[in-house]
């Protein structure tokens, strides 16, 4: 059911964006009214008692979204052949994602992502910059650039992007842990 009003919502706001214009002007572009639209989510995740884990799951749909049939549906094959065990095949899929849509924010970070589970934190992090550098909000990235930084115990860097990842989404309960496990280390615990 919640499905079904997100669509709606997303539909209803899609059309006042497109009756917003000015007359003479062309319709705004899908990316730019996802890119209204994601402003509105985040202005939602910090007010009080808004349900952010829906909140955040909107975003994550519009993050996932593409004027690209085409690069929506390779995301979404990536992400299962990554959840089937099959990190080649996801990887693969993402390489010629990326080589044709180098402006899709998602698809870098999916792919940063894919390389942290190889354990390849190097690559990940460059992912995530990539990410970073297309979406400067992209709290999933900057939550994984802390997990790598932890790892790396690099713990400056990890609590930074921690720091940054609750700037842009104060509702991040892991994140929060992670800070309090970084307490723990540096005070040597």
């Amino acid at each position: 059911m919640r499905g079904i009003i997100a669509a709606a919502l997303l539909i209803v706001l899609s059309l006042s964006a497109l009756a917003e214009d000015a007359p003479g002007e062309p319709p705004a572009k899908p990316a730019e009214m996802r890119s209204d639209q994601l402003d509105m989510l985040f202005a939602r995740l910090r007010e009080p008692g808004v349900d952010s884990g829906e909140v955040e799951r909107q975003i994550w749909q519009l993050w996932a979204a593409s004027d690209s049939p085409t690069a929506t549906i390779l995301l979404e094959q990536s992400t299962r052949a990554i959840d089937d065990g099959a990190p080649a095949e996801a990887l693969a899929m993402l390489d010629r994602l990326i080589g044709a849509f180098p402006d899709f924010a998602e698809a870098w970070n999916k792919r940063a992502t894919l390389y942290f589970m190889m354990k390849r934190y190097d690559s990940s992090l460059a992912d995530i910059a990539r990410t970073l550098d297309l979406e400067p909000r992209h709290f999933g990235a900057l939550a994984g650039k802390g997990m790598i930084l932890m790892r790396q115990k690099d713990y400056a860097g990890a609590r930074a992007a921690y720091e940054e990842a609750l700037a842009v989404n104060p509702n991040l309960e892991q994140v929060k842990d992670a800070l309090k496990e970084l307490d723990r280390l540096e005070q040597g615990i």
